[in-house]
């Protein structure tokens, strides 16, 4: 029996939709407040269970018959108010359901972490896996809480447990809805006049789990890969997906003062309204970096080819 954390979210469903295609029998943990995404509400191969990362006893019952174990659940957030609790729900929680494993029979756990535990590369080289992330004043409270979560796993592989990380880039799929990545979809919806001028990586959420799947059912463990189909600068992703919603594509270079500027306006907006807006420092630094990775380990690992990311923003703007 497969365990899976974070099942009701945008990734985690789309892993678990996968795994039951291949005739897995589930047990999914949700939180008691979360909905089950209307398309595996009346799956029988799952059985969903309410269980908190942060309370070790409801973890031990969840591991109870199972053999592998894929922790897709975490706090993602750039607010700096929200430091403490992604700390105590990414790295806390990430602790508790390892020790949960170590102490049972689990034969693999696959950890979900990100590209913001990754270091950066030499300039004009792509990201890989070997660039070690550093602390400095310029990581987020959520980069801070992956990289420490991803020590936790090596941690408890270095005690035997067989372990396998993904970081993958940003995640984009028709499900996403309004959070993460189709924010920038709703962005462009709305009307977008002004692209930030920095670069990033984008995969499709159906290859992610695809990837995740594999890595399992493979003999590799103790490593970590990046999970990223292509780079894109910003100007040329929100202009994709203007085009394919009938828009205006976005003609204006932001520049860091400006979105410092509309920052401190939010942060002035919030203190009025009572509202919390979502454009942070880390959010506003994020805009305007150049970050490309390499997708070059998993490829090879798992002879892997990726979607198109023009075709997949293609479809999430059809649906």
């Amino acid at each position: 029996m497969v365990l899976v954390t974070g099942a009701t979210g945008f990734l985690g469903s789309e892993l678990v939709k996968q795994l039951l295609l291949k005739g897995e029998h589930i047990r999914a943990i949700k939180r008691d407040s979360s909905v089950i995404p209307a398309n595996l509400k009346n799956e029988l191969l799952i059985e969903w269970i309410d269980a908190d990362l942060l309370d070790y006893f409801s973890l031990e019952e969840a591991v109870q018959g199972i053999a592998t174990v894929y922790h897709c659940a975490a706090f993602v957030s750039l607010n700096p108010g929200d430091k403490k609790k992604m700390r105590r729900v990414n790295i806390e929680g990430t602790v508790n359901l390892l020790n949960v494993c170590a102490a049972h029979p689990i034969k693999k756990f696959l950890h979900v972490s990100s590209v913001a535990a990754v270091g950066n590369s030499k300039k004009g080289e792509l990201i890989t896996e070997k660039d070690q992330w550093e602390f400095g004043s310029g990581q987020s409270g959520y980069s801070i809480s992956k990289y420490e979560s991803e020590m936790e796993v090596f941690r408890a592989a270095a005690e035997g447990l067989k372990t396998v990380i993904v970081n993958p880039t940003m995640i984009i799929g028709k499900n996403a809805g309004q959070e993460g990545s189709g924010q920038l979809f709703e962005a462009v919806k709305n009307g977008l006049s002004y692209y930030p001028t920095g670069s990033f990586g984008f995969v499709d959420v159906r290859d992610v789990a695809m990837a995740m799947i594999l890595l399992m059912e493979s003999d590799i463990f103790g490593q970590r890969f990046i999970i990223n189909a292509e780079n894109w600068t910003y100007r040329d992703f929100f202009t994709a997906i203007s085009l394919q919603m009938n828009k205006k594509p976005p003609t204006n270079e932001l520049t860091p003062w400006m979105l410092e500027f509309a920052r401190i306006g939010t942060g002035i907006l919030s203190l009025f309204s009572g509202k919390s807006y979502s454009l942070s420092p880390d959010a506003a630094r994020s805009a305007f970096k150049k970050q490309n990775f390499s997708n070059n380990r998993i490829k090879k690992a798992l002879n892997l080819e990726f979607r198109s990311i023009s075709e997949s923003i293609s479809e999430i703007c059809k649906n």
